[in-house]
């Protein structure tokens, strides 16, 4: 038996529950992990709300798929890794098939990468996440480049840090937003070229005349909704709009249409067309873990509860204060 998270009807934070469940052990292609810290994720909270894009099959459902530890034990035709080796868990499963808030969990040997020496657990479960998606976006997908500039909305959230860091890494300008002063000097220290308070200044306005009237080659939107209309105002000719989250819950336009169809590129993207390709993932893995070596990547954690903390970790998670990633931690 292992303590896990499970929910047994949707709604708010006071659902989960901490109970008692068999393990087993792993089969062919998975990994029986040991569970150090897990990293919190927006999409666990829609998913324990029946809000996610996929939806839960059976109750009781389990939750998370970002997290650290340590192998125990390995099933059959898995190889690369052996008890007792430091890993990281990556998102690359359904929460209907794996979960991680639990003290053990069984997870798809895929979704399991090396943790570089010197992050600890904590690091471990808050790093992966956040620069897989901004890498695999902005970089494996869009194609950013030097000299390219890009719009970040939601910049204070643990993948916003990330994709800033990603575009200096590689000669870009991030843009970062946020809608109220408090955070406009941390995004700075952060690396962001310029931040912009939506509460106090026009976003379209701005980019202009940041990018001489020209626009962004990205923008890189965690929000969508019908904000996407402004946003798409400030996509350079030819440019491309990510739509890498749903924050604002509402239904999302093509803004093309209503902008008399300009060269506008728009697309989704999670992070899974990332960690459900291997050559993707590898390349991303080498990406991330050559900045952490350097100095120019790392995990930035805002706040740390404990396992039997879940629910205050949720009720924090969604009043979205937080400045980088919010983690769980596991005691053994």
């Amino acid at each position: 038996m292992t303590r896990t998270v499970r929910f047994h009807q949707f709604g708010g934070p006071d659902v989960l529950r901490i109970e008692d469940v068999p393990i087993g052990a792993p089969g062919p292609g998975e990994l029986l992990v040991r569970v150090d810290a897990i990293g919190l994720n927006r999409a666990e909270t829609l998913f324990r709300g029946g809000h996610y894009i996929e939806p839960v099959k059976e109750f009781p459902a389990r939750l998370g798929a970002e997290a650290a530890g340590v192998v125990e034990s390995v099933g059959a035709g898995v190889t690369g890794f052996e008890p007792g080796r430091p890993v990281s868990v990556v998102p690359a499963f359904s929460m209907n098939d794996y979960g991680v808030y639990a003290e053990r969990a069984i997870v798809p040997a895929a979704a399991v990468v090396a943790r570089p020496d010197g992050l600890d657990a904590v690091g471990g479960a808050a790093v992966w996440m956040p620069y897989l998606t901004a890498y695999g976006a902005l970089v494996e997908v869009g194609g950013m480049r030097a000299g390219d500039t890009v719009v970040l909305t939601a910049a204070s959230s643990s993948v916003g840090l990330a994709a800033i860091r990603v575009a200096n890494q590689v000669g870009a300008r991030p843009i970062a937003t946020t809608r109220t002063p408090a955070k406009r000097d941390r995004l700075r220290a952060a690396g962001a070229a310029e931040v912009i308070v939506t509460g106090e200044e026009d976003v379209v306005t701005r980019v202009r005349d940041l990018t001489g009237g020209r626009g962004a080659e990205f923008v890189f939107d965690a929000v969508a909704g019908p904000g996407v209309v402004d946003l798409a105002r400030v996509v350079a000719p030819g440019g491309t709009l990510i739509e890498y989250g749903m924050l604002s819950g509402e239904t999302t336009p093509y803004p093309g249409f209503q902008l008399g169809m300009p060269a506008l590129n728009m697309r989704t993207y999670t992070v899974h067309e990332t960690t459900a390709d291997p050559e993707r993932l590898r390349r991303a893995v080498a990406f991330v873990a050559s900045g952490l070596r350097s100095g120019a990547f790392e995990p930035v954690v805002d706040r740390v509860f404990s396992l039997d903390e879940i629910v205050a970790a949720h009720r924090y998670l969604e009043a979205g204060d937080q400045v980088g990633k919010i983690v769980v931690t596991v005691g053994h």
